[in-house]
């Protein structure tokens, strides 16, 4: 199963209400092969999108969508990367929401399977 994790920020608390980065394709491709790992995927595109706030205003979202080998080419070729957020993406996958690295540590959470 291939997933496609698409950033946008549509909550900004910036001077103008923009974002630099609106223009541009910001995806990661994740690619899982086996039965757990099939079965992580189905339960993060069933729970998308996701969303995370900072407290100066500013929010993100990743939406989740499957693609085929094909269309995932094409969109890993149009992305801009990820504009420093991929962190977002791996807590995703691993805990099934995005949290920062604080919130992992004062939680003591563990991975989800």
């Amino acid at each position: 199963m291939i997933l496609a994790f698409r950033l946008n920020m549509p909550n900004r608390s910036s001077w103008n209400g923009g974002w630099s980065g609106s223009d541009k394709e910001y995806v990661i491709i994740k690619t899982f092969i086996s039965k757990k790992d099939i079965r992580k995927a189905g339960r993060i595109l069933s729970e998308a999108p996701y969303y995370y706030s900072w407290s100066d205003g500013w929010g993100a979202r990743i939406d989740v969508i499957e693609l085929d080998s094909t269309e995932s080419r094409r969109v890993r070729r149009k992305s801009d990367g990820f504009c420093g957020y991929d962190w977002m993406v791996k807590t995703i996958c691993e805990y099934g929401k995005i949290l920062a690295d604080h919130e992992i540590k004062t939680a003591g959470l563990l991975p989800k399977d």
